[in-house]
């Protein structure tokens, strides 16, 4: 896709953070759009801005762990301009902890919007894509946690290892059938957004080893890239109709290290000074 004057974008957790920067970015680009997250006066403010800048622009309160909200923000997002061009599942929550003292709870909560958010997405705005005919693309945002596991983070990362199996499942099937429908999945390391304290779990009784992690994850997010640099890097993706979208070349390595991992047989290892 090169052409996006005019063209409509849905974005879900759009109210902060990454979602905002896409926002912001196709805004300024032309393009209308649809605001969908569960904060109402973020979302709010966030779309008075925007229509005040001169782009036509909605808003749907939607959980993204509920298929029937995700299918009435499909629905009114035709209301509202007749087509889908992009669509980016971008909400998301991060909860740490050891994978067998995380609750149910906390699973389930993780799992709901990192991944079954992305599966509803997928679920209720393919069709309506493929039945439009024209050029169209489907954005996933995953993680560097899609493809290299962390200790004590283990919601996140079977959920962001699941939206990219879903990704690339979904690319395979859309090039089968010739679509004009284009995927990437987007795998960033830190970005100085708020989502650590997304989804926060009040499990008393935290190692040292805990504590100390959660504050190298918050430091590392804090210093981590501009989101307004990373959507940049996003639209410059769906361009070039890129399905990867590794912005963070730092991680390369130890990429590079459990590829050999898988390849060589050798037990995984983690090193705490690249993550």
């Amino acid at each position: 896709m090169q052409d996006f004057e005019g063209k409509v974008a849905v974005i879900t957790g759009a109210a902060s953070g990454i979602g905002e920067a896409l926002a912001q970015y196709a805004s300024g680009i032309g393009m209308k759009l649809v605001l969908a997250d569960l904060d109402l006066d973020r979302l709010d403010a966030l779309r008075e801005r925007l229509v005040a800048a001169g782009t036509e622009t909605v808003s749907v309160v939607t959980d993204v762990a509920d298929d029937t909200q995700v299918e009435r923000l499909a629905q009114e997002s035709l209301s509202a301009f007749g087509c889908v061009d992009l669509l980016f599942n971008n909400a998301g929550v991060l909860l740490t902890g050891p994978s067998w003292g995380c609750s149910l709870e906390d699973w389930q909560k993780v799992l709901g919007v990192n991944l079954w958010g992305v599966i509803h997405g997928i679920r209720r705005f393919v069709p309506l894509m493929l039945a439009q005919g024209t050029p169209a693309h489907i954005v996933n945002t995953a993680s560097m946690a899609g493809l290299i596991a962390a200790p004590l983070n283990g919601p996140y990362t079977v959920s962001k290892q699941g939206v990219v199996a879903l990704s690339e499942t979904l690319h395979y099937e859309l090039a089968a059938q010739q679509a004009p429908v284009k995927v990437s999945v987007v795998c960033p390391g830190p970005v100085a957004t708020t989502i650590a304290d997304s989804a926060q779990s009040h499990r008393s009784g935290k190692t040292d080893q805990e504590r100390a992690f959660e504050t190298m994850l918050r430091q590392g997010i804090a210093a981590g890239m501009s989101p307004d640099e990373l959507a940049g890097q996003v639209f410059a993706a769906i361009r070039e109709e890129q399905f990867w979208v590794l912005p963070h070349d730092a991680y390369r390595e130890p990429l590079q290290r459990r590829t050999e991992s898988l390849l060589t047989g050798r037990d995984p290892e983690f090193r705490w000074a690249t993550f």
